[in-house]
């Protein structure tokens, strides 16, 4: 009896030790599968950033590759943006502008350039830059044609921009001219005076304050100003004028600032015909393919121009009074 019992109790702790046994390596094996698991999702999701990297890459390179291979050397239509606000520090600007012209110009396949515009305009400086430019790179290259095609608006400097070039298509839609110059600014003299706001305001010379927004309105400064912008918009005028000869076909307010549509700027001369990139391509310059020559602001120049802009406004926060603004 006492043997059977003894049995019976060895049976039982080897029974309970079998148990906690198979309970451990269960969970080892569940901790050595979820390992794997791990280690495999980390590999996948390491795979997936690496190829997600590879494709920014690409996508980032694939313009200037087509470019460096020149398109099987078949020849192709360089295209360049002229879209947005034309303005220092915008993507129209005219030094990303005129690299990219410059750029196209010395492709060695590039057959012809077309500028893609759709700009309300901008700063009248940046535009008689580019306008320069395309001047200059139509003497010193008779023969590479520069064709602008309009897409909803080309207005103001974008059309002062495209004047250089050798024809302008558009769409019987858009909206090209606005031939002129705007030079805006607000009056708070009577709101001040409702507020019981005094200014108080010390100068060096006479016109330093020249319209100033506080100040009441001095007819002889009014007038100083618009004899300025009457100048720049006779460089405007004689710009366009150069630039589309006896094409334009002169009505009294050709020069005031109006816009037209492309079909009705086609009979005054202010564009040569309807036409889209593509029929420009094929069909004028001779060379379908299209290779977008646009210069793209690197992401670390932009981080650089935000963390420059928040560097030069501390400092100028530390020195706002002494200006010679």
């Amino acid at each position: 009896m006492e043997n059977q019992s003894d049995n019976q109790v060895n049976s039982t702790a080897s029974g309970k030790a079998g148990w906690e046994r198979e309970l451990v390596e269960k969970l080892a094996f569940a901790a050595v599968t979820e390992q794997r698991r791990s280690r495999r999702w980390g590999i996948f999701f390491k795979l997936l950033m690496f190829w997600y990297l590879l494709a920014i890459l690409a996508v980032t390179l694939y313009p200037k590759f087509k470019k460096d291979m020149g398109i099987g050397g078949k020849g192709h239509t360089a295209v360049i943006d002229l879209v947005g606000m034309i303005a220092e520090g915008q993507n129209a600007n005219a030094n990303s502008i005129i690299e990219s012209l410059r750029n196209a110009v010395k492709d060695k396949n590039t057959k012809g350039i077309i500028l893609n515009a759709n700009s309300p305009g901008g700063s009248p400086v940046q535009s008689a830059y580019v306008y320069d430019e395309i001047k200059k790179i139509k003497k010193e290259h008779p023969n590479l044609p520069i064709h602008a095609v309009v897409s909803d608006i080309c207005a103001s400097g974008c059309y002062y921009i495209v004047a250089a070039t050798d024809k302008i298509y558009a769409s019987p839609a858009s909206l090209v001219g606005s031939i002129g110059v705007i030079m805006d600014s607000f009056g708070f003299v009577e709101t001040m005076n409702k507020l019981g706001v005094e200014r108080r305001l010390i100068t060096a010379g006479a016109h330093k304050a020249l319209l100033d927004p506080f100040s009441p309105s001095k007819p002889e400064e009014s007038q100083y100003m618009q004899n300025l912008i009457n100048q720049v918009h006779q460089q405007f005028i004689n710009a366009v004028k150069s630039g589309r000869g006896t094409r334009l076909k002169e009505t009294p307010d050709m020069f005031s600032g109006l816009v037209w549509t492309g079909e009705e700027s086609v009979k005054l001369g202010i564009i040569d015909a309807m036409g889209t990139q593509d029929h420009v391509a094929k069909d004028i310059i001779g060379a379908e393919t299209l290779v977008d020559f646009t210069q793209q602001e690197r992401l670390v120049d932009r981080i650089a121009g935000k963390l420059g802009a928040s560097f030069g406004a501390g400092i100028s926060n530390l020195v706002r009074g002494w200006s010679l603004r």
